[in-house]
This record gives structure tokens, sequence and C-alpha cells, in this order.
């Protein structure tokens, strides 16, 4: 009897230190588990989403400079200077770009319904600023109000070291009438459906206009500085 009694108890022992074993090697084996997960936390960062639902994407540099933002219309920003954001309602939804100093330099941006009165509101702009300053680009569609054209616009922009959009210096400037862009030229579709190519002199008037009207009419105007043709060429012309 005694004999079992002592078998028995040497089972319960070997038990016992086979338990303490797996005990301790659980132990380990999650310690290194979570050791590898945070160390993949810290040096995998990429995910992968079917859909992603967001009112307003931002997207920055490691140090927190802005360089894109992505928005509905209820969350659109205002005006981006150097990471600083000030007022500029702009009931549009879209996009923007930002420089390598966290300040605005172009973007997209669109808009579209019907008016009170069943008239379409629409417009799509696509802009490429010039540094500190405003669009030296511009493609862009309207459809407002019975007015409707589309085009490609070059512009004069005012040197934005001297003249940064929204300083004391530009605000002063436009109270005098003195504007910071001036269209330069034109290419596209007016909204009396001609195609036309305008070449503008630095004050913004047109002086030169290349057309073909939606009949196939071909004209090359030459306009004075009040926008009247001094000459006009076409098929005809001699």
């Amino acid at each position: 009897m005694s004999e079992s009694i002592e078998v028995l108890q040497a089972q319960i022992a070997h038990l016992q230190r086979n338990q303490r074993r797996l005990t301790l090697g659980c132990a380990a084996a999650g310690l290194l588990t979570m050791a590898a997960l945070m160390m993949g936390a810290t040096s995998q960062r990429s995910a992968s989403f079917d859909v992603i639902d967001a009112q307003r994407i931002n997207i920055k540099e490691p140090d927190g400079t802005l360089r894109l933002a992505i928005s509905n219309r209820t969350l659109f920003p205002g005006v981006v200077i150097h990471n600083k954001e000030q007022p500029h309602p702009r009931p549009m939804a879209g996009m923007l770009f930002f420089n390598d100093e966290g300040t605005e330099n172009g973007g997209l941006i669109y808009n579209g319904s019907l008016d009170k009165s069943g008239k379409p509101s629409s417009g799509m702009s696509l802009t490429f600023d010039r540094y500190q300053q405003d669009q030296q680009m511009q493609l862009l569609g309207v459809d407002d109000a019975g007015t409707h054209y589309a085009g490609l616009t070059f512009n004069d922009v005012a040197d934005g070291l001297s003249r940064p959009f929204f300083s004391e210096r530009d605000e002063a400037l436009h109270r005098k009438g003195i504007p910071a862009i001036t269209e330069r030229v034109f290419l596209g579709k007016s909204d009396a459906r001609d195609a036309m190519l305008t070449l503008r002199d630095g004050q913004g008037k047109p002086r030169l206009e290349l057309v073909v009207t939606p009949s196939g009419d071909a004209k090359v105007r030459f306009l004075d500085e009040s926008g009247n043709a001094t000459r006009e060429l076409s098929a005809d012309s001699r």
C-alpha cells in the first residue's frame, strides 16, 4: 500500500513539474508574440481598404506640414499659409495642393446644382498658383444662370514675395483697384459658342482674337485698347 502511495506521489510531482514548464513556455511564447506585434506596428504602417468614407482627408509630411487636403463642401479649408489657416469661404468640394512650406499653391474645386429658378449653377476649376500668390494657370468650366463657357487661361500674377496674398500690401492694392492677377491668354469656347483664342495686353485688354463661329466663319481681329476692331481678316480678305 505504501509503495502505491509513493508511486502516486511521484506521478503527481512529475505532472506538477511539467505544468510549470508548460506555464513558463506559454508565458515566453506570449511575450515573444507581443514583441513581434509591437515591432510590426512600428515598422509596418501601410494598410489596405476597399472603401473609405470620410468628410476630409489631410495628407501631411512627418513634421506635420500639410501637403494635400481632400474635402467635402462643409469642411473645405480656408486659405492656409505656412500651415496657418484663415477663413476664406469657398462653397465647393475638391482638393487643395500645398507647397513644401504648407502654403496653398493650387487645387481642384467643383460644385453643381439647380438654383431656385431651376437653372444650373455648376463649375469646375483646376488651378496652379504662383508662389504665395494666385493662379497663373487655370482650366475652367462654367454653366451658370444661362452662361456657359470653358477654357484654359494663362495669367500675369503679382510677385508673391513683394505681394503675398492676404497680406496688408495685397489688400491695400486691391482696394486701390490694382489686381494681383491679370488674364493674358484665353483658349476655349465662349458663351456665344465661338471657338477662340484671345491675347490680352498687360492691362488685361483683348488686343488680338482668333475666332471660329459655330457656322464655320473664321476671323482674325485686331483690337484697340477700347476693344474695338481696327482690322479684321477672314477667308475672303485680300
